[in-house]
């Protein structure tokens, strides 16, 4: 187990903008960051980042916490694989706690930590055998050499070589401990019926480790180097409970860094194109590994930057079939601009033919917006036959069609239109014509997705707390005073007490007091939790509010201190607009008083229903009982209508009245 110390280090020494910005595209607003979503798809950014509360908050879906809670959300991570992933990258030495494990949580391991466990050790020891094994040195490290990688680019990708023997890693495994269920689930190893030792997947093959967001292995591509046997060039991991290719990137870890810093990627096909690039030092650059694009990889480079220029080979047989993919990425909102190689080079040639200089300048020049890239392509052969010159345009029209943003189009279908001599009243037609067979295509498929759902009608219930207003309106008064608690606590409020005298009180302590002068039980679990903690510190002269919270590993709580931290009013940066409204907070004697006689005035309310339940049980049983609970509806009414009005509220009108001046 992670020591303490080791923890409160980690959470001490950690920047939550770096760690939420190497996920999503972070702008400044005002002392705030803001984005968009990763966990939610929207246009509007809802996703706020606090770096001087070292807290994040999503909106949309209304989630939040510290850097390591966004790691667990983001990446799926368990709490110590979250903090041992910050660690690393801030350099923070592990400190074990040398207690004993429990037998329960030695054997509390699930298939995918298991998963991710064996990735781990087929990368290590792929590496192994290519820099310490002669097989591995004479055939694997001599490949990578003539391929004119340097050691450390070979390091930087971790790649490495599975030998010729059929089973070295699966016997390798299994004497570590390795079940055979959990490596045929992995597709690192094949157990055929005849075959009873197993099979490794990729013997006698170099490998390229494919790497999640974070670094963690989550499956691995093999090129074989034996131009005489028939069998495929390149072998990729099966489908996996962590492995799913049309989620991933190649080097997308080991390019997010520069993909940000520089706004812009570089889409290419393979793996040897981005190892090599890199090692020109261009370093902003992915590969869909020789799957077609997906919307989820899209989204994937969307969190770093909205600009993407993909590069082809210049005698690429597939070019057309990219047009998909540009559909795809303007669907996206994404800007592209597409680059073809000289015929006979692909980015990894080029690369290494040139230096970083030369390559740089290439596709910063020659890379074109995919209006100019599609008409040389598809003009090409047209010749002077003006059906199939017609054809050409529409398909560049349908692109524009994609273009979600309404000016965007419009300026590309003026460049459609002087590229081309053509109307724009024309151009436009012919994009509503576009545009109303896409909406009809994706109609289609919403139909059809929904027949095949085929819902159950229900009925749902309605929240207890929603059929009842009493109990709702004490809910929501409850969980305000927690809030300013979390959000104030600290706070010294100057009162005057009965004889006029003034004294001094921390916004904890008179909540605090107010709660144990009601002997107020607690309608929700996470607020008592906390009551119970905040009178814990004052016992240790201690003042536990919001910051005291933030790191609490129970999601109920967390939530509860991030939106009291980050209420809703800091998604606008109204000081951009030179509008400058009352910060949250600045009236806060003012706000703890009256919220303080709401949430009692609130508290009798629900009392005097809950007693009134009780009278029908007892009107016939129990004369005694039933005149007591009478007497303590009246006096609960007689307290609801002196609070009324020093509150200056109208339990008829349900409005507060006017304040007397």
């Amino acid at each position: 187990m992670i020591s303490k110390q080791t923890i409160d280090k980690i959470f001490s020494t950690i920047r939550v903008e770096e760690i939420v910005g190497e996920y999503v595209q972070l702008k400044r607003a005002g002392s705030n960051f803001k984005g968009l979503s990763p966990f939610h798809e929207e246009k509007s950014p809802s996703f706020v980042v606090s770096p001087s509360k070292q807290i994040w908050k999503d909106f949309s879906t209304g989630k939040g916490g510290t850097a390591i809670s966004f790691l667990m959300e983001i990446e799926n991570f368990t709490y110590p694989e979250a903090l041992r992933h910050a660690a690393k990258k801030y350099g923070i030495e592990i400190e074990e706690d040398l207690r004993e494990i429990s037998e329960e949580a030695k054997h509390a391991q699930t298939e995918k930590d298991l998963l991710y466990k064996i990735h781990e050790v087929a990368n290590t020891y792929f590496q192994e055998i290519l820099w310490d094994n002669k097989e591995g040195r004479s055939i694997g490290l001599s490949y990578f050499k003539e391929r004119e990688l340097k050691d450390d680019i070979i390091n930087k990708f971790q790649l490495g070589y599975s030998p010729e023997q059929k089973n070295a890693f699966t016997a390798y495994a299994l004497e570590k401990g390795y079940t055979k269920e959990i490596l045929e689930k992995s597709g690192l190893s094949i157990f055929p019926e005849n075959t009873p030792a197993g099979v490794d997947r990729f013997r006698e093959r170099v490998i390229f480790p494919i790497h999640s967001f974070s670094g963690r292995v989550l499956g691995f591509g093999a090129r074989i180097l034996k131009s005489n046997v028939k069998t495929a060039k390149y072998l990729n991991s099966p489908e996996t409970e962590i492995y799913h290719k049309s989620n991933v990137l190649y080097g997308l870890n080991q390019s997010k860094q520069a993909i940000s810093r520089k706004n812009g990627c570089l889409l290419v096909e393979g793996y040897m194109d981005v190892i090599s690039l890199h090692m020109s030092g261009i370093e902003n650059v992915v590969a869909s590994s020789g799957t077609s694009l997906t919307t989820e990889q899209i989204k994937l480079i969307k969190r770093l930057t909205e600009n993407v220029t993909i590069l082809f080979d210049g005698d690429n047989a597939g070019i057309k079939a990219s047009f998909r993919s540009i559909d795809m990425l303007l669907t996206e909102g994404m800007n592209i601009r597409v680059l073809l190689f000289p015929d006979g080079d692909d980015p990894d040639s080029f690369a290494r033919k040139h230096p970083q200089e030369y390559v740089e300048k290439y596709i910063e020049n020659e890379a074109m917006d995919f209006i100019d890239f599609k008409a040389e392509i598809l003009l090409r052969d047209v010749g002077n036959d003006p059906i199939k010159k017609a054809e050409a345009i529409r398909d560049i029209v349908k692109s524009v069609s994609f273009v979600q943003n309404a000016l965007k189009r419009e300026v590309y279908l003026k460049e459609v239109s002087n590229k081309f001599g053509l109307s724009e009243q024309s151009l436009f037609n012919e994009l509503d014509v576009q545009k109303q067979i896409t909406q009809n295509q994706t109609h289609h498929v919403q139909q059809q997705q929904k027949e095949k759902a085929a819902p159950k009608l229900e009925i749902v219930p309605l929240d207890k707390e929603k059929e009842d207003p009493f109990l709702f309106e004490v809910l929501f008064m409850e969980n305000k005073l927690i809030e300013h608690m979390l959000a104030f606590g600290d706070i010294v409020l100057k009162r005057r007490n009965e004889n006029n005298e003034e004294y001094q009180i921390t916004v904890i302590e008179e909540i605090l007091h107010h709660f144990e002068e009601e002997q107020y039980t607690f309608l929700v679990k996470g607020n008592e939790i906390i009551i119970h903690q905040v009178k814990e510190g004052i016992q240790k002269d201690e003042l536990r509010s919001g910051n005291f919270f933030v790191s609490f590993m129970d999601e109920e709580i967390t939530t509860k201190v991030v939106d009291a931290l980050i209420p809703l009013d800091e998604l606008e940066n109204w000081a951009s607009r030179n509008i400058y409204p009352p910060n949250y907070g600045d009236k806060v004697a003012d706000q703890i008083t009256g919220d303080v006689l709401l949430h009692k005035y609130r508290y009798i309310d629900y009392l005097i229903t809950e007693t009134a339940k009780e009278l029908d049980q007892y009107s016939s049983t129990d004369e005694v009982k039933y005149y007591e609970l009478i007497k303590k509806i009246t006096l609960l009414k007689q307290a609801s209508i002196r609070l009324s009005n020093i509150i200056e509220y109208s339990p008829i009108k349900g409005i507060y009245i006017d304040r007397k001046r």
